[in-house]
């Protein structure tokens, strides 16, 4: 079910949390996978490579900056040169630096939506030409329950970008469907993470134990719950789904309004 097979998939922020747990999940469903990384973050990008390998798929290390659109175009000119095509796109990276809107200057307000809102656009239109030639393709991208459903205090920035994507989504779905290309996102609720253990810019583990103690499911969400969702939305069973925000929160939205 839900197979990959010799599909090639092209995911940034791939070196940890969701973006990490997708690889590997795509790989065991038969994709090669190119792992889009940034080294000043500090993950273990190796790790993820040998996940992918031992699932017996190829993989691709490529250090890129979804925040300048020269080194994304480079991301998947790299696909190309390594695999003939990019099937699916998962702009996954993203960054959450808490801030009271106050004490929000420019700097920070423009590097947060240029990495979380038009990061992800660079990576789809890098994307496009090779899935347009195909007359296939898979965009994702990972979206926030933040802004498009909730409110977080003091994150008006990244709540903004968040919310960006999904107005992104459901337009370009629209304007790419008769080209056999599908565009969704998914809405992570609270999941356990580096990011979300950040005390200073997050819930931090304490934070993050309450949560899970008031939710439906009782707990919060893993990194692996997402990558089931992306493993459906990137199959081609999932070819009747598209301009979609896929909430996966464990119910949280239901107890918060």
């Amino acid at each position: 079910m839900f197979s990959l097979i010799d599909q090639v998939a092209v995911i940034t922020g791939a070196a940890s949390g969701i973006g990490a747990a997708t690889a590997r999940r795509f790989a065991a469903a038969g994709a090669d996978v190119v792992l889009a990384t940034y080294s000043p973050d500090g993950h273990d990008i190796d790790a993820v490579r040998a996940a992918v390998e031992a699932a017996g798929r190829r993989a691709l290390v490529v250090e890129t900056d979804v925040g300048d659109t020269a080194s994304v175009d480079a991301l998947v000119d790299a696909t190309l040169a390594a695999f003939g095509r990019v099937d699916i796109a998962l702009a996954n990276a993203a960054i959450a630096r808490r801030r009271r809107s106050v004490d929000l200057d420019d700097a920070a307000w423009h590097q947060t939506v240029n990495i979380d809102l038009q990061g992800v656009w660079r990576v789809f239109r890098a994307a496009l030409p090779s899935m347009t030639a195909a007359g296939f393709g898979r965009l994702l991208a990972t979206a926030s329950t933040a802004g498009a459903l909730e409110a977080w205090d003091e994150h008006i920035h990244y709540s903004a970008a968040k919310a960006g994507i999904v107005g992104m989504v459901r337009s370009l779905a629209a304007e790419v469907g008769p080209d056999g290309i599908t565009v969704n996102a998914i809405a992570p609720g609270i999941i356990e993470t580096a990011q979300t253990l950040d005390a200073e810019n997050s819930l931090g583990a304490a934070g993050i134990s309450e949560t899970g103690r008031t939710q439906p499911v009782r707990r919060v969400g893993r990194p692996e719950d997402i990558a089931a969702a992306y493993h459906f939305l990137a199959s081609r069973d999932a070819s009747f789904v598209t301009g979609h925000l896929l909430v996966v929160d464990g119910g949280r939205m239901l107890i918060r309004g």
